[in-house]
């Protein structure tokens, strides 16, 4: 709505500013209006007609296809900066999340999720790169390094299985990194490698593997059925060969609760937000270039991250805590004994 301007002069004749007229325009609700209409669907073109109808007489604008494009260039270019800025120093993160949004042929938006030791989820990061890399990766975990999140204490991280993604892990967090290969990815790759009559049973396999009580159990099943395909299917063998002990990373924890143990052996956390993340950009159709899917990511990951709720498992985190500081107390001996293990 069109509104005119109080103007007050003083004595003298120069012009007086009034506080409330500069803190009524100090921030630009228009902005925030247009980023939320555009994150649910509407287009710039049709964004007047979600407005409520103004009275005749009352006169408008801000509402041209090129204004709203403007202020949710803006109000997006916020998001990103918030994402990309945030102080992670403060978190107590014991679980980092990997995996990449892809864009056409020659993007990828590389985004990061971290759960800390209450089972909160937080997003850290964002990276764009030609192609899911280790340079990509490596570039976005050393500013989340930047930025606060240790490096010298042990961490799990989930990942789908990308070689870049491992490599990246290992050249900043060393042997303090605890990888966890995502068990959904790795079956739906060992299942594409066979013929269609023995992806029943290969599953079922599988699933009894993943779903064993203790690690020990859950390895000989797995290299059983390895065994079992060595000679006729040799390529769905090897893409479960390779890799096998990151497989079952958390197994090994013995975290002792099975609603945990399956949230982080695997990538669906990440891959949930990326989903809603897509939706909202869902529209778009010409995209003019990395920072424009940049600025969508962030600002469709801040919209899922306001209705992040802790992850299912929740209440054992502190066993996870105990594994992770006894693995850094294997590594680093001279680590007080107090600091191992909750109850210590």
């Amino acid at each position: 709505m069109r509104v005119k301007r109080p103007r007050v002069r003083s004595t003298n004749g120069s012009e007086v500013v009034l506080p409330s007229w500069a803190a009524w325009s100090a921030e630009d609700p228009l902005e925030r209006r247009a980023v939320e209409q555009m994150l649910v669907g509407v287009s710039t073109r049709k964004y007047a007609r979600s407005l409520e109808e103004l009275p005749s007489d009352v006169g408008s604008s801000g509402v041209s296809k090129s204004a709203v494009s403007e202020r949710f260039v803006r109000g997006t270019q916020k998001h990103l900066q918030t994402v990309q800025e945030r102080d992670l120093s403060g978190l107590d993160l014991k679980v980092l999340f990997l995996d990449g949004v892809h864009f056409r042929k020659e993007h990828v938006v590389i985004a990061a999720v971290g759960v800390d030791a209450t089972g909160s989820k937080h997003v850290l990061g964002l990276w764009e790169g030609a192609t899911e890399n280790a340079a990509c990766a490596t570039a976005l975990l050393e500013n989340l390094a930047e930025r606060g999140l240790r490096t010298d204490r042990s961490l799990l991280i989930v990942l789908d299985g990308s070689k870049a993604l491992v490599k990246a892990v290992r050249a900043v967090f060393g042997k303090r990194a605890l990888i966890q290969r995502c068990q959904v990815h790795k079956k739906r790759n060992a299942l594409d490698a066979l013929p269609e009559g023995k992806r029943v049973s290969v599953k079922r396999a599988l699933n009894e593997a993943f779903a064993a009580e203790d690690h020990a159990r859950a390895k000989r099943l797995l290299q059983n059925l390895i065994r079992t395909l060595k000679q006729e299917h040799p390529g769905a063998a090897a893409s479960l060969r390779e890799g096998l002990e990151e497989l079952l990373t958390v197994k090994r924890l013995a975290l002792g609760d099975r609603q945990l143990e399956r949230m982080l052996s695997s990538t669906n956390l990440i891959e949930n937000l990326i989903g809603q993340a897509r939706d909202c950009s869902r529209r778009v159709k010409r995209w003019q270039g990395g920072l424009m899917m940049l600025r969508w990511t962030a600002a469709g990951v801040l919209e899922a991250e306001r209705h992040f709720r802790r992850i299912m498992g929740y209440k054992a985190m502190q066993t996870l805590v105990a594994a992770l500081q006894k693995h850094d107390a294997e590594l680093d001996p001279s680590v007080p004994n107090r600091a191992v293990g909750v109850a210590a």
